[in-house]
Protein backbone atom coordinates (compact mmCIF):
# COMPACT_ATOMS: atom_id res chain seq x y z
CA UNK A 1 0.00 0.00 0.00
CA UNK A 2 1.04 3.50 -0.60
CA UNK A 3 0.40 5.98 2.17
CA UNK A 4 -2.37 8.53 1.74
CA UNK A 5 -2.10 12.03 0.57
CA UNK A 6 -0.02 14.58 2.24
CA UNK A 7 0.58 18.40 2.52
CA UNK A 8 3.53 17.94 0.06
CA UNK A 9 1.56 15.70 -2.35
CA UNK A 10 -0.99 18.25 -2.87
CA UNK A 11 1.84 20.75 -3.45
CA UNK A 12 3.61 18.96 -6.14
CA UNK A 13 6.87 19.36 -3.97
CA UNK A 14 9.10 16.46 -4.16
CA UNK A 15 9.52 14.62 -0.63
CA UNK A 16 11.77 11.64 -0.23
CA UNK A 17 13.15 10.77 3.06
CA UNK A 18 11.35 13.85 4.87
CA UNK A 19 8.70 12.76 7.42
CA UNK A 20 5.47 14.22 5.76
CA UNK A 21 2.16 15.14 7.29
CA UNK A 22 -0.83 13.42 5.97
CA UNK A 23 -3.68 16.39 4.62
CA UNK A 24 -7.55 16.28 5.14
CA UNK A 25 -7.77 14.21 1.82
CA UNK A 26 -4.92 11.59 3.36
CA UNK A 27 -6.43 11.30 6.26
CA UNK A 28 -9.76 9.93 4.05
CA UNK A 29 -7.93 7.99 2.09
CA UNK A 30 -6.45 6.01 4.74
CA UNK A 31 -10.17 5.87 6.82
CA UNK A 32 -11.80 4.29 3.31
CA UNK A 33 -8.67 1.40 2.89
CA UNK A 34 -9.17 0.95 6.97
CA UNK A 35 -13.06 0.43 6.24
CA UNK A 36 -12.39 -1.75 2.94
CA UNK A 37 -10.38 -4.21 5.06
CA UNK A 38 -11.88 -4.26 8.21
CA UNK A 39 -13.09 -7.67 7.36
CA UNK A 40 -9.29 -8.87 5.86
CA UNK A 41 -7.55 -10.74 8.15
CA UNK A 42 -4.17 -9.26 8.86
CA UNK A 43 -1.29 -10.49 11.36
CA UNK A 44 0.84 -7.56 11.11
CA UNK A 45 1.14 -4.33 9.84
CA UNK A 46 4.67 -3.35 8.25
CA UNK A 47 5.37 0.43 7.29
CA UNK A 48 7.99 2.97 6.91
CA UNK A 49 9.59 4.40 9.55
CA UNK A 50 8.65 8.32 7.94
CA UNK A 51 5.47 9.53 9.70
CA UNK A 52 3.09 9.72 6.65
CA UNK A 53 3.52 6.27 6.00
CA UNK A 54 3.71 4.63 9.47
CA UNK A 55 0.45 7.38 10.18
CA UNK A 56 -1.66 5.32 7.34
CA UNK A 57 -0.73 2.18 8.60
CA UNK A 58 -2.24 3.02 12.19
CA UNK A 59 -5.42 4.23 10.90
CA UNK A 60 -5.85 1.52 8.82
CA UNK A 61 -4.48 -1.56 11.38
CA UNK A 62 -7.34 0.19 13.77
CA UNK A 63 -9.43 -2.63 13.09
CA UNK A 64 -6.81 -5.39 13.55
CA UNK A 65 -6.02 -4.30 16.84
CA UNK A 66 -2.38 -4.93 15.32
CA UNK A 67 0.77 -2.69 16.36
CA UNK A 68 2.66 -1.30 13.42
CA UNK A 69 5.89 -2.61 13.06
CA UNK A 70 8.62 0.20 11.72
CA UNK A 71 11.30 -0.25 9.04
CA UNK A 72 13.85 2.52 6.84
CA UNK A 73 13.55 -0.48 4.29
CA UNK A 74 10.12 1.35 3.02
CA UNK A 75 11.43 4.54 3.20
CA UNK A 76 10.87 6.51 -0.02
CA UNK A 77 13.82 6.92 -2.82
CA UNK A 78 16.49 9.57 -1.57
CA UNK A 79 16.19 12.47 -3.31
CA UNK A 80 19.09 14.42 -2.16
CA UNK A 81 19.24 17.86 -3.57
CA UNK A 82 15.86 17.70 -5.22
CA UNK A 83 14.14 17.14 -2.06
CA UNK A 84 11.45 19.59 -0.98
CA UNK A 85 11.56 21.09 -4.37
CA UNK A 86 8.47 21.61 -6.70
CA UNK A 87 8.25 18.67 -9.32
CA UNK A 88 7.30 20.28 -12.35
CA UNK A 89 10.46 22.09 -12.50
CA UNK A 90 12.56 19.49 -12.19
CA UNK A 91 11.60 17.95 -15.89
CA UNK A 92 14.78 17.77 -17.87
CA UNK A 93 16.95 18.85 -15.11
CA UNK A 94 20.09 16.81 -14.36
CA UNK A 95 20.04 14.67 -11.36
CA UNK A 96 21.90 15.42 -8.74
CA UNK A 97 24.61 13.14 -7.39
CA UNK A 98 23.27 12.57 -3.95
CA UNK A 99 20.54 10.87 -5.24
CA UNK A 100 19.73 7.56 -4.18
CA UNK A 101 21.00 5.18 -6.96
CA UNK A 102 19.11 2.73 -8.62
CA UNK A 103 20.92 -0.47 -7.63
CA UNK A 104 20.91 0.56 -4.10
CA UNK A 105 16.80 1.38 -4.22
CA UNK A 106 16.59 -2.19 -5.83
CA UNK A 107 18.77 -3.99 -3.24
CA UNK A 108 16.80 -2.22 -0.52
CA UNK A 109 13.92 -3.26 -1.80
CA UNK A 110 15.13 -7.29 -2.25
CA UNK A 111 15.82 -6.97 1.69
CA UNK A 112 12.30 -5.99 2.15
CA UNK A 113 11.34 -8.54 0.70
CA UNK A 114 13.33 -11.11 2.26
CA UNK A 115 12.61 -9.48 5.42
CA UNK A 116 9.00 -9.73 5.39
CA UNK A 117 9.70 -13.83 4.25
CA UNK A 118 12.22 -14.61 6.95
CA UNK A 119 9.76 -12.83 9.72
CA UNK A 120 6.35 -13.70 8.53
CA UNK A 121 6.03 -16.38 6.47
CA UNK A 122 2.76 -17.50 6.23
CA UNK A 123 0.96 -14.47 7.74
CA UNK A 124 -0.74 -12.18 6.00
CA UNK A 125 1.40 -8.53 6.31
CA UNK A 126 -0.40 -4.91 5.18
CA UNK A 127 2.63 -3.16 4.10
CA UNK A 128 2.65 0.66 3.86
CA UNK A 129 5.24 2.43 2.28
CA UNK A 130 5.78 4.98 -0.68
CA UNK A 131 5.44 5.11 -4.62
CA UNK A 132 9.20 5.01 -5.50
CA UNK A 133 10.10 2.13 -3.00
CA UNK A 134 6.49 0.04 -3.80
CA UNK A 135 7.50 0.49 -7.37
CA UNK A 136 10.91 -0.92 -6.70
CA UNK A 137 9.34 -3.69 -4.51
CA UNK A 138 6.61 -4.96 -7.35
CA UNK A 139 9.99 -4.80 -10.04
CA UNK A 140 11.66 -7.18 -7.83
CA UNK A 141 8.76 -9.38 -6.66
CA UNK A 142 7.71 -9.40 -10.94
CA UNK A 143 11.23 -9.43 -12.03
CA UNK A 144 11.14 -6.78 -14.57
CA UNK A 145 11.80 -3.13 -14.75
CA UNK A 146 10.51 -0.60 -12.32
CA UNK A 147 9.61 1.63 -15.68
CA UNK A 148 6.91 -1.17 -16.46
CA UNK A 149 5.41 -1.05 -13.05
CA UNK A 150 2.31 1.07 -12.82
CA UNK A 151 2.67 3.98 -10.58
CA UNK A 152 0.18 3.35 -7.58
CA UNK A 153 -1.69 6.61 -6.51
CA UNK A 154 -2.37 7.82 -2.96
CA UNK A 155 -3.34 4.97 -0.56
CA UNK A 156 -3.71 2.41 -3.25
CA UNK A 157 -3.24 -1.58 -2.25
CA UNK A 158 -1.86 -4.04 -4.20
CA UNK A 159 -1.38 -7.34 -3.10
CA UNK A 160 1.80 -9.55 -3.79
CA UNK A 161 1.84 -13.23 -2.92
CA UNK A 162 5.55 -14.29 -1.43
CA UNK A 163 6.33 -18.00 -2.55
CA UNK A 164 9.95 -18.09 -2.22
CA UNK A 165 12.53 -16.17 -0.46
CA UNK A 166 14.60 -13.14 -1.98
CA UNK A 167 17.27 -13.62 -0.80
CA UNK A 168 19.39 -12.86 -3.73
CA UNK A 169 18.54 -16.11 -5.49
CA UNK A 170 15.50 -15.98 -7.39
CA UNK A 171 13.89 -19.26 -9.01
CA UNK A 172 14.79 -17.53 -12.22
CA UNK A 173 16.36 -14.68 -14.02
CA UNK A 174 14.51 -11.52 -14.10
CA UNK A 175 13.28 -10.76 -17.92
CA UNK A 176 16.00 -7.79 -18.21
CA UNK A 177 18.61 -10.21 -17.13
CA UNK A 178 19.70 -7.85 -14.29
CA UNK A 179 20.53 -9.72 -10.80
CA UNK A 180 18.28 -7.28 -8.40
CA UNK A 181 18.96 -8.73 -5.38
CA UNK A 182 22.49 -7.80 -4.44
CA UNK A 183 24.06 -9.80 -1.28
Amino acid sequence: MRHGETVDNALQLMQGQVQGELNAVGLRQAEQVRDDMADIHIDIVVASDLKRSSDTARIVAEPHHQPVVTTPLLRERDWGDFTGRYIPDLKGLPWPENVEKLDHLLNRACQFLHFIYQEYEGLTVLAVGHGIINKAIQAVYYQCDMKDVTRMTNAEVRRLELKHDYNGNTPSAPANDKNFCIT
